[in-house]
């Protein structure tokens, strides 16, 4: 009786120590805290850009990827000094951004590029991410390869300014075509040490494709990637992280593998939830449930 109580006890004891170091050793994984791609709250970021950064560090994240920069415009209004005062503020700091660089890719020009390397210098940020192409871009297997060196171009002015490249996925670069994709092309062309992938992962299950095996062949490519859930009865809908069809836990398992170091919530369109409520849901369960 004594040495099962005793064995029953030390049992308890380790099974107590690991529910506390659990988080500890998982959350190696996000050195950095947890990020938002503030293209969830586009709606809202018009009308109260100071109110949606505050809210967005009150959901409990620690990082936050722009969109829809402009040198006319800023960000919502506000100059990059200005936007970069209010996230220091907030106690939010902002690794990446999307931006645009159809111009640069057909044309060669440098005005667009240029101010967005001075935007993201502003800010700290470490990567400037093509969130999408034009698709008279990318018509032909040639016209990948040619995009391809172009990056390698981009990533490598990028790089005289301390910036890497990056490049966001949705689901159409996987259409084959001459026999071969354009996501197969960037990978296998782009320059590694240049060119970071942000996976969007929603993206990549709804081209029918396993994250796991991309990352398998293509190890370490993977800086960032974008967390948004799909619902289960509408896959063309997004849903709060953890309850929709998409398993996490299993993907970003292999975080290493993939060479994670930001994670990104990304949710496109909300259903019978109020975006905050729905940002904070998801912000929760990758804490609580994957010790993000």
């Amino acid at each position: 009786m004594t040495t099962t109580r005793r064995t029953f006890l030390a049992q308890a004891g380790l099974a107590a120590a690991g529910i506390m170091l659990a988080p500890k050793l998982a959350s190696a994984k996000s050195p950095n805290g947890i990020g938002i791609q503030l293209y969830s709250l586009r709606d809202q970021l018009p009308k109260d850009v100071k109110g949606v950064i505050v809210a967005v560090a009150k959901a409990g994240y620690k990082e936050v990827e722009t969109f829809g920069y402009s040198k006319q415009n800023g960000f919502w209004g506000l100059t990059a000094k200005e936007f970069s005062a209010l996230l220091k503020q907030n106690g939010l700091k902002s690794p990446s951004g999307h931006y645009g660089l159809d111009e640069y890719f057909s044309t060669g020009k440098m005005d667009e590029f240029d101010s967005y390397i001075e935007a993201a210098k502003i800010l700290g940020q470490t990567y400037i991410v093509v969130p999408s192409l034009n698709g008279d871009l990318i018509k032909t297997a040639a016209d990948f390869k040619s995009i391809a060196a172009k990056m390698n171009q981009a990533a490598t002015i990028c790089k005289k300014h301390g910036l890497k490249l990056g490049y966001h996925n949705h689901n159409f670069e996987w259409k084959e075509v001459e026999g071969t994709t354009f996501y197969d092309t960037i990978l296998k062309y782009t320059d590694p040490k240049l060119v970071a992938m942000e996976m969007d992962i929603y993206w990549v299950v709804r081209a029918g494709k396993d994250p796991i095996e991309i990352f398998k062949k293509h190890p370490g490519r993977f800086a960032m990637v974008h967390i948004k859930d799909m619902d289960k009865s509408n896959h063309d809908l997004n849903t709060e992280i953890g309850t929709g069809a998409i398993d996490f836990k299993k993907i970003l398992g292999q975080a290493k593998l993939a060479g994670i170091k930001h994670y990104i919530v990304e949710q496109e369109n909300f259903t019978n939830i109020d975006p905050y409520v729905s940002i904070a849901k998801s912000a929760s369960y990758l804490k609580t449930k994957l010790y993000l």
